[in-house]
């Protein structure tokens, strides 16, 4: 079971610094893989430093219509050398390349056959770099009932949470009449990334590994230092 704060989001690849800096208190992650695979979404690509921008890393999904994130299925293997090489290429001389170098490369030599599982990799690797120590379940596992708020509110009731921690976009389509006649009270969580570092390139946004390989064990703090949460009152 999790702790009393539900922290829910899909499955992303290489996901910025504000995915994580919601979980610098929480005891778990709950990775939404049931649902359905988006397209041009953040689930299969990200950004990382390039030397006149950022540089987007895709990997490449094999489409059907309706298919959910855990069954989206990587349509080749030549995909991790590219993003191997831009990786290494990129962030060969960060202060901490050489402390993350041999587990980033073996995650890149493994033959994933699904985003998900690829992407769950990642996270649990850099959950343990930035000393986090949530523990990462996946509703493919046990799919919740409902959809929207009911869908959070039994994840709630399986996780044992009575606080929902969302982002702003979440209060468009909350309901939260519902939400409190569940007792579960909702947070909203924003990010505003500080800079750091002194290399050229950095930018807002960039992948959580870019603060990771910049900061190392600082890395933490900058992620405490952007994040905010809100506890929201609904007449």
């Amino acid at each position: 079971m999790g702790g009393d704060v539900l922290v829910t989001h899909q499955p992303a690849y290489l996901p910025w610094p504000g995915y994580f800096s919601r979980l610098t208190d929480a005891d778990e992650l709950v990775l939404l893989d049931h649902v359905q695979f988006t397209e041009r979404g953040w689930q299969n690509r990200n950004y990382i430093r390039g030397t006149t921008g950022p540089v987007r890393l895709t990997v490449p999904v094999r489409r059907s219509f309706g298919q959910s994130i855990a069954d989206t299925r990587i349509a080749d293997t030549v995909w991790a050398r590219r993003h191997w090489r831009s990786l290494a290429q990129t962030y060969g001389h960060a202060p901490y390349w050489p402390a993350h170098r041999e587990a980033l490369e073996a995650l890149y030599r493994t033959p994933w056959t699904h985003l998900a599982d690829l992407n769950e990799a990642l996270l649990r690797l850099l959950l343990e770099a930035f000393g986090l120590p949530s523990t990462v379940v996946r509703t493919n596992d046990r799919p919740p009932a409902g959809r929207q708020t009911g869908m959070l509110i039994d994840l709630c009731k399986q996780r044992g949470a009575t606080r929902l921690r969302v982002g702003t976009g979440a209060l468009a389509y909350l309901d939260h009449g519902l939400l409190a006649e569940h007792a579960i009270t909702v947070e909203v969580a924003t990010y505003s990334h500080p800079r750091y570092g002194r290399a050229l390139g950095w930018s807002p946004g960039l992948s959580a590994v870019d603060l990771l390989l910049h900061e190392g064990p600082n890395a933490l703090s900058v992620l405490r230092a952007g994040a905010r949460t809100e506890t929201k009152a609904f007449a």
